[in-house]
């Protein structure tokens, strides 16, 4: 039987970086051109897609690169304090042990995700990390991992918190589990059709069990 791969998001599905990005974007929002984030401001921003953000910010295209640069390397000072998802760790660790190959894709640097992954225990359960830095989506990212590792798209589903996840996973053909504990909100991603809405990482292996 055909191992089954379960593909992780990073920011927002397994460590909680929100509040921690927010407080970064807002150190760095006059250096960019854009308004500070209001708590109100981010209640509304939770409910548009990665498009309508960056159009509601008014940062041009051409910055966005070097923000999201910049943003990284303010984070890689955070990562001591930035803690995994409630429930997640436990979620993680019956995956693997139900046998399932899991990997990470995100548009973090891989140097923050291995330093968190090592700091809370977590490095010996990801057999890969793929970093890239993507504006709107991570379907060329996606793509590149079935073809390097030579999986099948009906054997790998993802697992994240936005609606550019959902959107790059219907592109590449796999399914995909989005999560109502990150950024976006269960609304807003609900409209993105995922193939399956959870509210805790335990609902991980069930949906998987059930579906499989």
């Amino acid at each position: 039987m055909t191992q089954k791969v379960i593909i992780f998001d990073f920011d927002g599905t397994i460590a909680d970086t929100v509040d921690a990005l927010v407080g970064i974007a807002n150190r760095l929002a006059t250096e960019f051109g854009y308004a500070q984030i209001t708590p109100e401001q981010l209640t509304l921003l939770r409910n548009f897609s990665s498009r309508e953000i960056i159009k509601y910010s008014g940062v041009s295209l051409i910055k966005i690169p070097f923000l999201v640069k910049k943003v990284k390397s303010e984070l890689k000072n955070k990562i001591y304090e930035l803690k995994p998802i409630p429930g997640i760790k436990e979620a993680l660790l019956d995956l693997q042990e139900s046998n399932y190959k899991l990997g990470i894709i995100t548009s973090n640097s891989r140097d923050n995700v291995t330093a968190f992954l090592s700091i809370n225990d977590l490095d010996n359960l990801f057999e890969f990390i793929y970093s890239g830095v993507t504006i709107f989506g991570k379907t060329n990212i996606i793509n590149s991992v079935l073809r390097q590792k030579q999986f099948k798209p009906d054997d790998v589903i993802y697992v994240g918190d936005e609606t550019r996840d959902i959107e790059a996973s219907k592109k590449a053909n796999i399914r995909v589990i989005a999560v109502t504990w990150g950024f976006n909100s269960p609304e807003v991603l609900l409209k993105q059709n995922p193939n399956f809405l959870i509210n805790h990482p335990k609902e991980i292996l069930e949906v998987l069990r059930t579906n499989h």
